[in-house]
């Protein structure tokens, strides 16, 4: 699994948590609704300045969304999955 599929799966994760749609989110952040479709998706690498306003209207940090990340990253390579693109 990718890295940005990982995101997506981190983002996806803390925006059902708050019980908030896409569209919700997007509205908060200022971002298009289909641009947090792609980043969920893995689709698309998000910036600093979008993880740091993700966070805000998640309610966590960066740094807590990026732990994540690097949690599932670390698992994988634990179990043997790789992280590279396909």
């Amino acid at each position: 699994m990718t890295i940005e599929k990982i995101f997506g799966q981190v983002l996806r994760q803390f925006r059902t948590l708050n019980k908030l749609s896409q569209e919700k989110v997007s509205q908060e952040c200022g971002l298009d609704r289909s641009y947090i479709s792609l980043l969920e998706r893995g689709l698309r690498q998000p910036s600093l300045t979008t993880i740091l306003l993700l966070s805000k209207t998640l309610n966590t940090t960066a740094a807590n969304m990026v732990r994540d990340v690097e949690e599932i990253l670390k698992e994988n390579i634990k179990n043997g999955i790789s992280n590279k693109k396909r």
